[in-house]
């Protein structure tokens, strides 16, 4: 059971366009959102941020950057964050196939070698301790720009600050990504543990 409960996005009405972003997003206002609209500056900031970090227009694919966020989420061990960047992985073109396969990226012909290398990044950098090191960014340039390198680690960031809200606050898992869980997730064991009532 979640720590604070979720408001009505009609609480603060003032956020309406702010949740809108999420609602491309996600296809729903996240109850994480909907919990920290209690401080409406704070949905504000994490809204341009969101925006910058996860552009359509960037030098990342855009489903690419929450897969990669799936990954800095596992690693955290953010239930709630591993089925929702799956969700938004999936409304931003990362195939059913791709996606049932995330867990076999190193051997799965869906998965590219710069992919791959980027996810092992992904896991490492969610860490804790972080387990970055110079062998694995000089993997990482053999693949990606420093622009790139830049925009992957910003997409890993991002679900750090989401995965610490929603594991502190417990956030309940809305049904989609608990759906998606269920069926693709539970095989790695993912259960959706705190976030499931």
């Amino acid at each position: 059971m979640a720590h604070l409960a979720p408001l009505p996005p009609e609480t603060t009405p003032e956020l309406s366009a702010d949740f809108a972003i999420f609602e491309k997003i996600l296809g729903f206002i996240p109850n994480s959102l909907l919990t920290m609209q209690r401080k409406p500056e704070i949905v504000k900031g994490f809204g341009v941020l969101t925006k910058a970090v996860m552009a359509d227009d960037g030098d990342v694919d855009p489903g690419f950057k929450r897969v990669l966020a799936h990954f800095a989420s596992r690693a955290a061990g953010c239930q709630y964050c591993e089925a929702h960047s799956l969700i938004a992985a999936k409304i931003h073109g990362i195939s059913d196939e791709k996606v049932a396969a995330v867990w076999e990226y190193q051997t799965s012909p869906l998965y590219s070698e710069a992919e791959r290398v980027a996810l092992d990044y992904a896991l490492a950098a969610g860490s804790v301790p972080n387990a970055v090191d110079s062998q694995l960014m000089d993997r990482m340039k053999q693949h990606w720009s420093e622009n790139q390198i830049v925009e992957i680690l910003g997409a890993i960031c991002l679900y750090g600050f989401l995965n610490r809200w929603n594991d502190s606050m417990a956030t309940t898992l809305e049904d989609n990504p608990k759906n998606l869980g269920n069926e693709v997730l539970t095989q790695g064991g993912w259960d959706g543990g705190k976030h499931v009532d």
